[in-house]
């Protein structure tokens, strides 16, 4: 049965609320409850012709305010959207506060390589990052201990669960109240039961592990937020296997632990060192990752030098006119612009001399 969302009584606009899921040119935004009336309700928005101009889009994760609401159609527009206190740009998520990588213990086995390499790109991304293990049914007690002693030598205290029985799967929904969380992994180590487990209402596809490759099949297609019954809202963004390295060589330090943990109490010789060859490096050393780190050194060189290579874009920006303090505002999109007056004049003096050549 179509649930009535026409509120009992009458509902000032604009609204504020948080954009869960979109397609296409539409929005669906969940409205804040600022009533019991509305508290919750989804509505399908589109957006207003003066944010497409100025290039403002709104992406799941962005707190907005809507307009022009349509009850019974249950139809809104968007006017505003919100400053972002975070965006990831892959998957496209706003406001997110946290990072969960989700790694199977078996099944598919799990990869030291490329779970350095996940845990690197998620500590690029600034939020909190913290580490799930899932599948722990599949493995002795003994194999559990042995990689929550290993990942600890790392900097991380991994959440053991398994979604099959239901152990620890509680617990991790407290860790994950009052924020929005973004899922992350590879494919087939369990994202999607994890959310279904956490929010039973989600019903998110689910795709058993290829035999052949021995990992899941893509079963997530596009970006979308759910909220649990305690409040929290869990982003499950489309799986991919191997996350790039984006990020100049002096950043990536910054994304090992162990790495921070080192300078925090000495400091190599040269302040740009690499942590390579240089003399007197504190960095340098016997532990685990270091080999990780040196291969992901190469990437990262590769991809500055590629960035460096590459004509620089147009600043999406312009100064406002006026004295005082410097302000920006988005720069209308091109086709949108009117000719300046300058090229005019310019343009109009380019033909007067070649009608005078003539």
């Amino acid at each position: 049965m179509h649930q009535n969302l026409t509120p009992t009584h009458p509902i000032s606009t604009p609204l504020v609320g948080t954009v869960i899921a979109v397609q296409a040119n539409f929005c669906q935004v969940q409205i804040d409850p600022v009533t019991e009336a509305v508290g919750g309700k989804l509505i399908l928005c589109t957006r207003r012709a003066r944010l497409q101009k100025i290039g403002v889009s709104a992406i799941v994760g962005d707190r907005v305010t809507i307009d022009e609401v349509d009850w019974q159609g249950e139809r809104g527009v968007v006017v505003d959207v919100f400053p972002r206190h975070s965006l990831l740009d892959r998957p496209p998520v706003a406001n997110a506060d946290r990072i969960l990588l989700v790694f199977a213990l078996a099944e598919p086995a799990l990869d030291p390589f490329l779970l350095s390499k996940f845990l690197v790109k998620a500590e690029s991304t600034g939020l909190q990052v913290s580490l799930c293990l899932n599948k722990s049914d599949l493995v002795t007690e003994i194999q559990r201990q042995e990689w929550c002693d290993r990942l600890s030598a790392w900097g991380y205290q991994p959440i053991v669960i398994s979604v099959e029985t239901g152990v620890g799967v509680k617990e991790l929904q407290l860790e994950l109240d009052r924020q929005i969380t973004v899922f992350a992994g590879h494919s087939g180590v369990g994202k999607s039961s994890l959310t279904n487990a956490l929010i039973p209402d989600s019903n998110i596809r689910v795709a058993t592990v290829s035999g052949k490759l021995s990992r899941g099949r893509h079963t997530t297609r596009h970006v979308q937020l759910f909220t649990m019954p305690t409040g929290g809202l869990i982003a499950d963004t489309p799986g991919f296997n191997q996350p790039d390295i984006a990020c100049t060589p002096t950043e990536l330090p910054r994304y090992f632990p162990e790495i921070r943990q080192r300078l925090a109490i000495a400091h190599c010789q040269f302040s740009d060192c690499t942590h390579r060859d240089e003399p007197n490096c504190v960095v340098r050393g016997d532990w685990e990752r270091y080999a990780h780190y040196l291969e992901f050194l190469a990437d990262s060189i590769a991809w500055e030098q590629q960035v460096q290579s590459q004509p620089k874009l147009e600043n999406s920006l312009k100064q406002k006119s006026g004295v005082g303090k410097k302000q920006y505002e988005p720069k209308l999109d091109s086709k949108y612009r009117q000719i300046s007056r300058h090229t005019l004049i310019q343009s109009i003096d380019e033909l007067t001399e070649e009608l005078d050549d003539d």
